[in-house]
């Protein structure tokens, strides 16, 4: 699983049947993308404790708290903002669930000034000095990480969250084959939808069809960078999600050139067309992706990682739309179009059904 959780596992819990003599409960992960078999085994079938003890006056002496992972409901990386912490500054998030809450906030207030070690499997992994007492069951824990110990802290703390000991039964390693011939069918599918839209923009809009073909590209290319820079595993959802969104992007193009043509046809001169009709379409395509958006924030809120993976892919490639229709194809509009009309560019502008050769 990625930083934002998308790389799309999937957990399943399984149950023993009625008329088994025991009653058992299995998880079954998957995990597509992973390459290291061993490592994943590891840390699955690890069975780690987690405990805050107070360091004593003695050298090596630890009181016991009671505060164990138990009342842990999981941690967080996150980057400090300036003002308390200082700017992009590593930082690890704890958050305890409501048990957990009040006896952290017993502990913090008693003993002010002293150093909570954490404990995981007997072995200490952080000493924090408690700097105040703590209301909310939100504690962070921050001085002179790197992004790697931060991360890898969360990562302790989480597994130490685990309120029942895993135990390993087995693991298999599916073959990638079928996997990889979905995911090569999804990309063919998505150059083929690409140049349709590409070729119907152009034919139908001429001018102003083939800039909008050079903005998806733009486009795509910085949907596809975000991808990678993330890092989001882009899977069969992922792929639908990219699809979706470059017809976002081509509504909105075309809401600005049907409004461009409405403009042509009322006598203005081309660029002052391509000013007005921008503006007349901003509403309809700012409503629209602003509502896609939403939902897109929705899904990645409250969906399982299958939908958040869709939901991210969509979302980016929404924002990438927006950013192409609204801004780029605009300065390549007003770069090239002339102040005053003639044949020619009335032609390459006013296209499509309806189209009328301006007045002498």
């Amino acid at each position: 699983m990625n930083l934002f959780g998308v790389a799309e596992p999937l957990v399943q819990l399984e149950k023993s049947s009625a008329v088994a003599g025991t009653q058992e409960d299995r998880l079954i992960i998957e995990l597509p993308g992973v390459t290291d078999v061993k490592a994943a085994v590891d840390a699955i079938g690890k069975t780690p404790t987690l405990e805050f003890k107070l360091v004593g006056e003695a050298e090596g002496e630890f009181i016991t708290t009671g505060l164990t992972g138990r009342y842990v409901k999981n941690a967080e990386l996150q980057f400090g903002q300036g003002g308390a912490t200082a700017q992009n500054e590593p930082m690890v998030v704890l958050h305890f669930n409501d048990e957990g809450s009040q006896l952290f906030l017993d502990i913090t207030t008693k003993n002010v000034g002293r150093q909570l070690a954490i404990f995981l499997d007997g072995q200490p992994i952080s000493s924090p000095i408690i700097r105040e007492a703590i209301v909310g069951g939100t504690a962070t824990i921050s001085g002179q990480f790197t992004p790697t110990e931060a991360r890898e802290l969360v990562q302790n703390l989480n597994f130490g969250a685990l309120p029942v000991p895993i135990t390993l039964v087995s693991s298999d390693t599916v073959g990638s084959t079928l996997g990889d011939g979905a995911y090569q069918a999804g990309l063919h599918a998505s150059l083929i939808g690409f140049l349709l839209v590409a070729l119907f923009m152009i034919l139908w809009y001429r001018l102003s069809g083939f800039i909008a073909t050079i903005a998806l590209v733009i486009y795509l290319l910085i949907t596809v960078a975000l991808i990678k820079f993330i890092p989001i595993t882009l899977t069969a959802s992922g792929i639908a999600a990219l699809i979706l969104s470059i017809g976002m992007a081509v509504d909105a193009n075309v809401l600005i050139f049907e409004r461009l043509k409405e403009e042509l046809r009322k006598g203005r001169e081309p660029r002052e067309a391509v000013r007005v009709g921008f503006a007349r379409a901003w509403p309809a395509i700012r409503d629209g992706q602003f509502t896609m958006i939403i939902s897109s924030i929705i899904l990645f809120w409250m969906g399982t990682s299958l939908v958040q993976g869709f939901a991210l892919v969509f979302g980016l490639g929404v924002i990438a739309s927006l950013l192409t229709a609204v801004s780029i194809t605009r300065v390549f509009l007003l770069s090239i179009v002339p102040e005053h009309k003639s044949a020619l560019w009335h032609w390459l502008l006013e296209c499509g059904r309806g189209s009328r050769t301006p007045n002498p």
